[in-house]
C-alpha cells in the first residue's frame, strides 16, 4: 500500500524547490542572497586576524572577505595593511603546499595530500610544457626538438655530408686530386705508349682501368652535398659499375699474363686461344653488374629520405637505398670479381718476369680487399654523414691502392729510369 503523504511531501518538495531556485534578494547589510543549480546557497566567509598583544591581551580583526560565487580573480579580498603578523616569522607565510611548476615540469599529485601538493617533474625527452602548473606535457611536432628549457620547440638540425664543412671539403679535394693524378699517369701512358714497359703492361686495358679509376674517384664526389632524388640514383650505380670495370681488367690483366706464358710452351693449351678471351672477359663481368643495377633501379631504386627516428634532436637527409638485396648484391658482385682476380694473380705471381704482371695485381688486389673488409663492420656501426664518410674513404683508399700498386712504378721507369724501359729489361735479358 502506498503512503500518498511521501508522495505527497515529495512533490511539494519538488515545487518548494523549484520557487526556491528562482529566490534572489538582498539583506539589509547588502549581501546578495541566492540559491545555485544544486539548491545551495553560495558561502561567504569573513577572514579574521587573529591579534595577540605584549600584555597577552587578543582580538579578532576583520582582515577581507572571500566570497564563493565571485570569479577566480575575485573571491578573495585582502586589507593587507590591516593584518598583524607574528614577530617570529620574518617573510609571509605561503598559502599552499608546494611552490607552482614552472614551464618544462607538469604536476604529478602526491598521494594522501592535499590537492595544493604536488611534485614537479620535467617533461620527457620531446615533450614540453609552456606554461606554469601544466597538468600534461605535449609533444613537439616531428620536425621540432624540445629546447633546453623544454618550454619550447626548435626546429630540428638537418644533418648531411656538406661541402661547407671540414670533413667534405676533404673528401672532396682528395677526390679531385686523386683523379688529376689518374689522368695524369694516363697522359704518361699514352704520351709513352710505344715504349717497352707500356706495351709489355697491355696499352688498351691499361688505358681502360685509368679512366676506370679517375671515375672512381669521382664518384665519391656524388655521396657529399644534400642528397636529391638524381644523386640517389647515380651514388651507388656510378660507384658499382666503374669499380666492376677496374676489377674486371684487372682480371683480365691477370688472365692475358696466362694465356701469354701458356702460348710460349709447346702443345700448350694457350696457344688455342687467342686475345677474344680476354675481351670476353672484360665485356661479360661488368655488363652482369650493369644487369643488377638495372634491374634495381628498374624494381626499387634508391630514393632521398629525412630521417627522423635514428637522432632524436637531428634530421639525416639521406639515400635510402631502396632494396638492401640489390645493394648487397652489388657489393657481394664486385667483392666477387675481386676474389677471383686476387686468387687468380696469386696463381701467376711466380711466373718468369719478362710476362709477369702478376705481382702487382696480387699486391693491389690485396689492399682492395683488405679496404672493403674493413669497409663492412664501419659501414655498419655507422650512421648518419658518418655512414657517407665510410663509403667514401673507402671508395678513395680501394683506388688510391689500386692506383698506386699496379701503376706508380711503371711510371717511375718511365720517367726516371729510362735505362729500363728496354726489351731486353722487360724479357728478362742482359
Amino acid at each position: 500500500m502506498v503512503d500518498l503523504g511521501v508522495i505527497w511531501d515529495c512533490d511539494t518538495d519538488l515545487s518548494v524547490y523549484r520557487y526556491l531556485k528562482s529566490i534572489s534578494f538582498e539583506t539589509p547589510s547588502g549581501e546578495d542572497i541566492f540559491f545555485n543549480d544544486v539548491g545551495e546557497v553560495p558561502a561567504t566567509f569573513d577572514i579574521m586576524n587573529l591579534q595577540i598583544f605584549p600584555n597577552n591581551q587578543y582580538r579578532l580583526v576583520k582582515v577581507g572577505r572571500y566570497e564563493s560565487w565571485a570569479t577566480t580573480t575575485q573571491q578573495i579580498s585582502l586589507d593587507i595593511g590591516a593584518i598583524n603578523w607574528n614577530q617570529e616569522f620574518t617573510e609571509v607565510p605561503h598559502s599552499v603546499c608546494s611552490e607552482s611548476c614552472q614551464r618544462g615540469n607538469r604536476k604529478i599529485s602526491m598521494e594522501g595530500r592535499p590537492q595544493c601538493c604536488f611534485q614537479c617533474v620535467p617533461c620527457s625527452m620531446g615533450e614540453i610544457t609552456n606554461e606554469t602548473d601544466a597538468a600534461v606535457c605535449i609533444k613537439c611536432p616531428e620536425d621540432m626538438w624540445p629546447n633546453e628549457k623544454q618550454d619550447g620547440c626548435l626546429k630540428k638540425m638537418v644533418q648531411f655530408l656538406s661541402y661547407e664543412e671540414l670533413m667534405g671539403v676533404s673528401l672532396a679535394a682528395a677526390s679531385i686530386s686523386f683523379s688529376s693524378i689518374t689522368l695524369l699517369v694516363l697522359c704518361i701512358f699514352r704520351k709513352f705508349s710505344d715504349t717497352p714497359v707500356v706495351k709489355a703492361n697491355n696499352r688498351s686495358l691499361s688505358y681502360v682501368i685509368l679512366v676506370g679509376l679517375a671515375v672512381c674517384f669521382l664518384s665519391s664526389l656524388v655521396f657529399i652535398g644534400y642528397p636529391l632524388g638524381f644523386i640517389c640514383l647515380l651514388r651507388q650505380v656510378v660507384f658499382g659499375v666503374s669499380f666492376s670495370i677496374v676489377v674486371s681488367g684487372m682480371l683480365t690483366k691477370t688472365i692475358t699474363v696466362i694465356l701469354i706464358f701458356q702460348s710460349t710452351k709447346p702443345n700448350s693449351i694457350g696457344k688455342r686461344f687467342d686475345s677474344r678471351i680476354s675481351k670476353g672477359v672484360m665485356f661479360t663481368c661488368p655488363l652482369l653488374q650493369v644487369i643488377i643495377c638495372i634491374v634495381w633501379l628498374g624494381t626499387s631504386p634508391p630514393y632521398p629520405e629525412l630521417n627522423m627516428k635514428s637522432k632524436p634532436d637531428t634530421i639525416i637527409a639521406e639515400c635510402n637505398e631502396g632494396s638492401n638485396l640489390f645493394f648487397c648484391g652489388m657489393l657481394g658482385y664486385m667483392g666477387l670479381l675481386a676474389t677471383v682476380s686476387f686468387i687468380v694473380a696469386f696463381m701467376s705471381r711466380r711466373l718468369p718476369d719478362s710476362f709477369n704482371e702478376g705481382q702487382y695485381i696480387t699486391f693491389s688486389m690485396f689492399v682492395f680487399l683488405s679496404v672493403w673488409i674493413c669497409f663492412i663492420p664501419a659501414y655498419l656501426s655507422a650512421e648518419g654523414k658518418n655512414l657517407v664518410v665510410v663509403e667514401v674513404f673507402a671508395i678513395l683508399a680501394s683506388s688510391a691502392g689500386l692506383l698506386g700498386c699496379l701503376f706508380f712504378p711503371k711510371c717511375y721507369i718511365i720517367m726516371y729510369r729510362p735505362d729500363m724501359n728496354t726489351k731486353q729489361y722487360v724479357r728478362g735479358r742482359p
